[in-house]
């Protein structure tokens, strides 16, 4: 019953999770503040919301697991802000829908990038996704191919490359507490965005906007997908994962009226299609799955 009780509790904290980031992209396209005015309050309100709730919970660990960091966290905070700043740009410049099956082939690159860096025996049925899930990319990317959209997928692609390289971080370095870093990624993607922009000129309508997203919709995700896979396989937390790229372009379709093209519609089936059945042959054969 233990067992069942911690089981079920993660299966419910990764689908809350996921119900809760799913508005995310809605959201981005809904502020009418430019992209970099974006960027800056989405940054800095995520990192203060996730500091207080961390202080109020646990201060005393959450400041000495900061320093205990070291270049890995940093590494990790880097990649973090730099997939924020990628993936907000890219659903400003592509359809929402194109930019969350892009992403979602991260488990893919992650596997490759494991076998590479890490040296992780990598399974056949692994290296048969990875062709069977870019094959999908690319018909993703040959619906805006000589369009300004592209870059959009462009950089959807750079978000899922630098999520990748984080799950290899933090596979590798599996007992430090990256959570910081994910705070750390916040301000300097609040830092950078001074660069380019005055951070007050957006409109009094995108305040509830920046900070629905910047309190709630990103804060708690990430705090919940830090606990699951603890709780439940990471296969699992995978499969639940990808609730958001069926989820995330509704809201916009629905909200907006942005429908998906035939090109991500079909290359966003076979994607999707081949990480559900990879991730649940690993459910089933847990000792060799290749992404978890």
């Amino acid at each position: 019953m233990k067992n069942w009780s911690r089981h079920t509790m993660g299966t419910l904290l990764a689908i809350g999770g996921v119900l809760v980031l799913s508005p995310d992209t809605l959201l981005i396209s809904s502020v009418g503040a430019d992209t970099w005015t974006l960027i800056f309050w989405r940054g800095l309100l995520t990192a203060l919301t996730l500091t207080v709730a961390i202080l109020v919970m646990d201060r005393k660990r959450f400041l000495a697991e900061a320093f205990l960091m070291g270049v890995p966290g940093l590494v990790v905070a880097m990649f973090f802000a730099m997939s924020t700043v990628s993936f907000v740009i890219s659903v400003r410049l592509t359809k929402a829908a194109n930019a969350l099956v892009i992403v979602a082939a991260m488990p893919l690159i992650a596997a490759v990038f494991t076998r590479i860096f890490l040296r992780e025996r990598v399974p056949p049925r692994t290296w048969a996704a990875v062709i069977a899930g870019f094959s999908g990319i690319l018909l993703v990317f040959s619906g805006n191919l000589g369009t300004s959209a592209s870059l959009g997928d462009f950089l959807a692609l750079l978000t899922a490359l630098f999520m990748a390289g984080n799950f290899v971080i933090i596979r590798k370095f599996g007992s430090v507490n990256m959570l910081p870093a994910v705070v750390l990624s916040g301000l300097a993607t609040t830092l950078l965005a001074l660069v380019f922009v005055n951070p007050f000129s957006f409109q009094a309508r995108d305040v509830f906007l920046l900070a629905a997203m910047g309190t709630v919709v990103l804060p708690i995700p990430l705090a919940v997908m830090t606990v699951a896979p603890k709780l439940i396989p990471p296969a699992e937390v995978g499969l639940i994962m990808l609730l958001e790229t069926f989820l995330g372009p509704l809201w916009v379709w629905l909200a907006l009226g942005e429908r998906p093209g035939i090109q991500t519609v079909v290359g966003g089936g076979i994607l999707i299609s081949t990480l559900v059945f990879h991730e649940w042959a690993g459910i089933r054969r847990p000792g060799i799955t290749g992404l978890s």
